[in-house]
Order: structure tokens, then C-alpha cells, then sequence
């Protein structure tokens, strides 16, 4: 069971089949695997509308996107906010024709390794982050 806590907040959206436990420790697992361990993280499941006003607060960034997370990490306990944006999940998922589910994991595990320090502003950043992701995808089981 994980260290930390995982908690999910639902703002204005619902998600079916959200098996909150199983995510929590596969999140546990995969930050275990980097060699740090799980603090306190919050993963608000939210609309575009919900989490725009968010980018725009916080970010200065008016555009939607599907993450914004807000790193808490102190030493090597991993903690924070996640932002998801259930409408660009959903969008994504269509487009890429994949299980909302599978993309849901992907967004979030995208977030967790902001938290673990790996970025997306180079395109040698994006291939490395997008290689973490595919790898930690497959970690997770059902």
C-alpha cells in the first residue's frame, strides 16, 4: 500500500469504472521504481472550463490543455496536484482511438513524472518522458 495518500476529487465531472485503489498503487509503484517515494497527491478530475481558469490563475496560459500539475516534492517524497481535464481525455482518446481509461493512466502518469523531474520542452525531452510513460503503461495491470 502506498506511503502517501492519493486522493481523487471530482469537480463538475463523473468517471465510471475509476478504479481509484488500483491507480493509487500502481502510481506508488511506478514512483518506487524511480527510486523516491510517495508523498501526498491529489488528482482533481475536472471540464476544460474548470481547468482553463486554473492555467489561467496560476499559469498565465490561456489555452486548454489536459495537465497542469503543481509540484510539492520536497527531498525525494513525491507530492502534488493534479489537474485533469476530463473533456481533453476524452477528445484524446477518440483521436488517438484508444480506451478513455488508457489515456486517463497516460495523463496521469505523464503528471507523476513532472513531479519526478522529467520535462517536455525539447524535443529530447518529450522522447524521453513519452518513452517513461509507454513503460510505466505497461506496468499497470487491472
Amino acid at each position: 500500500m502506498p506511503d502517501g495518500s492519493v486522493i481523487f476529487h471530482l469537480e463538475e465531472v463523473a468517471v465510471p469504472n475509476l478504479r481509484k485503489e488500483r491507480i493509487a498503487i500502481w502510481m506508488h509503484n511506478s514512483v518506487i521504481a524511480e527510486g523516491k517515494d510517495l508523498g501526498d497527491v491529489n488528482c482533481i478530475l475536472c471540464t476544460d472550463e474548470y481547468l482553463l481558469e486554473i492555467n489561467k490563475t496560476y499559469l498565465n496560459h490561456d489555452t486548454f490543455t489536459d495537465i497542469v500539475t503543481f509540484n510539492y516534492v520536497e527531498n525525494d517524497i513525491i507530492a502534488g496536484d493534479l489537474f485533469i481535464s476530463i473533456d481533453r481525455v476524452k477528445e484524446n482518446a477518440a483521436s488517438y482511438k484508444i480506451d478513455f481509461l488508457q489515456e486517463l493512466r497516460r495523463v496521469i502518469i505523464h503528471g507523476i513524472l513532472h513531479l519526478l523531474g522529467y520535462n517536455d520542452k525539447t524535443p529530447e525531452e518529450v522522447e524521453e518522458i513519452r518513452a517513461k510513460e509507454d513503460f510505466y503503461l505497461t506496468l499497470y495491470a487491472d
